[in-house]
């Protein structure tokens, strides 16, 4: 997949990451497209790691949106909870 490709992916995993946990998150669309690439590439090694499959396999394929959003899901809830203590201070 290309760069756009990832970048779109990624928008959109952490729009729905965003979606499916609401609550106060900063940032906007760079953070949120961010938090689905870096969530998307984790999806993708923790399918390998423990399915033992290639979960990114393409645009089009739903294996590469699921491992995309719950690793996305993934890394905003480490993002809400180490970020979080540090902005209630």
């Amino acid at each position: 997949m290309g760069i756009i490709a990832w970048a779109l992916i990624g928008l959109i995993a952490g729009a729905i990451a965003k979606a499916l946990m609401p609550g106060k998150d900063p940032g906007g669309c760079l953070i949120t497209m961010l938090i689905g690439i870096v969530g998307g590439l984790l999806g993708g090694w923790l399918g390998k790691v423990i399915f033992g499959v290639h979960s990114i396999n393409g645009f089009f394929h739903l294996s590469t949106w699921i491992a995309a959003i719950v690793g996305s899901l993934i890394v905003l809830l480490l993002y809400r909870f180490t970020l979080g203590r540090n902005r209630q201070h």
